[in-house]
């Protein structure tokens, strides 16, 4: 146990770089804090064995925490649907929920904790507008963000001073760490996961191809007309609206070059996790 102020600081890892430099500098503050990951099931192999290793090492006792249902292959298969932005259900019962839970199990235990966690303002608009400190309703605790006013700098000088190498899919050529991939991803990063995980490609794919004829079954026992012909992981805009863009389809817009084919898959960074600085979305700098 440790307490700041007279309550248990609770630092959020990742994985990534923001978290680890969090967990560092509370550590330099003289500040004990626990640490706890909320493993989606959907992280690349490399950031789970980055994080129980040389993670772990370093910072000391990671927690881990699930949804009782599984991770995101077994609340698609729930949902019988893909997260979508009107539908993050992925942030909500694989990130915020498992931790409100951890936090209401150290609050019954150690009285009140302040959940500390590693946002910087100049990763994006969104960021920029965050207060250092502010109360949350759905976490029944205050939201500490002591790096708010870092630079990346910042955040590479403390890893070097504590001698801590970044997770290794930085030096593979990924801006962020976290779901992989995240239903906002950037085109370069749809590009890097099927470079590096194509195995995650294969996955979407069967689970496309299941939820789509799920969906026809549905429909057919219904008597109703279909609205979407497929159902996907990723979408595109269109003038109507948006549409799916089946996993190959965004592999191969991926591949193209400026000026190529391209879809937006992205509006502004939904808020969800990235208000409360639980992954990655947003504009990395």
């Amino acid at each position: 146990m440790s307490a700041f102020s007279g309550r248990l600081v609770v630092a959020s890892v990742s994985g990534g770089k923001d978290s680890a430099a969090l967990s560092l500098w509370l550590t330099e503050q003289g500040i004990e804090h626990r640490r706890v990951f909320a493993d989606t099931g959907w992280e690349h192999p490399a950031t789970y064995e980055y994080l129980r290793g040389p993670l772990t090492l370093k910072l000391g006792p990671i927690d881990e925490v699930k949804s009782p249902v599984g991770g995101m292959v077994e609340w698609i298969e729930k949902k019988s649907m893909f997260p979508s932005r009107p539908r993050r259900f992925c942030t909500t019962e694989l990130k915020v929920k498992p931790l409100i839970s951890y936090i209401g199990r150290l609050q019954d235990e150690f009285g009140e904790v302040v959940s500390a966690v590693g946002v910087r303002a100049a990763e994006s608009e969104a960021r920029s507008k965050l207060a250092e400190r502010e109360w949350s309703d759905d976490f029944d605790c205050e939201i500490w963000r002591p790096l708010i006013g870092w630079s990346e700098q910042d955040v590479i000088d403390i890893h070097k001073r504590h001698g801590l190498a970044p997770n290794p899919l930085y030096l593979r050529g990924a801006a962020r760490v976290g779901c992989f991939p995240c239903i906002f991803s950037r085109k370069e990063e749809i590009k890097l996961v099927a470079e590096l995980a194509p195995e995650r490609i294969d996955l979407i794919r069967a689970l496309e191809e299941r939820q789509t004829r799920l969906l026809e079954a549905r429909c057919l026992l219904r008597g109703e007309e279909q609205k979407f012909k497929r159902l996907s992981f990723f979408h595109k805009k269109t003038p109507e609206g948006r549409d799916a863009l089946p996993i190959d389809e965004a592999v191969e817009w991926s591949k193209t070059a400026r000026g190529g084919k391209q879809f937006v898959l992205l509006d502004d960074a939904p808020e969800g996790c990235v208000r409360w600085g639980l992954c990655e979305h947003g504009r990395a700098v």
